[in-house]
């Protein structure tokens, strides 16, 4: 079975408290899917309040993805495409950019279901749910 979960600002933010909403992170290690998110969401998630040895912790046990050239240039793509400007959309499109780059069904835990669901309009692989 392919596929992917992954976490937007919000979905990793959660996983950093430890908040039971994404309790889909065990049950996707169970299911050996990875769980994966952009280096570009970690500039939305680090600030001083945050727990550093639980954001490191959680960073353990996922896949952070780098925001490569391609990766960059599929968002601008599906910027274009949505009609949306990345001055707003950036990371949001680098993060569905991200998904678009993993094989099989690809579920986004997000807390913009829209702004995922238009960026991703077209790819029916990938699900928004959510967080």
């Amino acid at each position: 079975m392919s596929g992917a979960l992954i976490l937007d600002s919000e979905g990793l933010a959660k996983a950093v408290q430890r908040d039971r909403e994404v309790h889909r992170l065990t049950a996707a290690r169970d299911a050996a899917l990875p769980v994966i998110t952009s280096a570009a969401v970690l500039i939305e998630v680090i600030h001083p309040s945050i727990n550093d040895a639980a954001l490191k912790w959680t960073l353990s046990q996922l896949r952070v993805e780098p925001v490569t050239q391609a990766v960059a240039q599929s968002a601008a793509a599906l910027l274009r495409t949505a009609g949306l400007h990345g001055h707003k959309y950036a990371i949001d499109a680098v993060l569905c950019a991200t998904a678009l780059t993993q094989p099989g069904r690809i579920t986004i835990l997000t807390s913009d279901v829209e702004d995922i669901v238009t960026l991703t309009a077209g790819h029916s692989r990938i699900v928004a749910e959510k967080v």
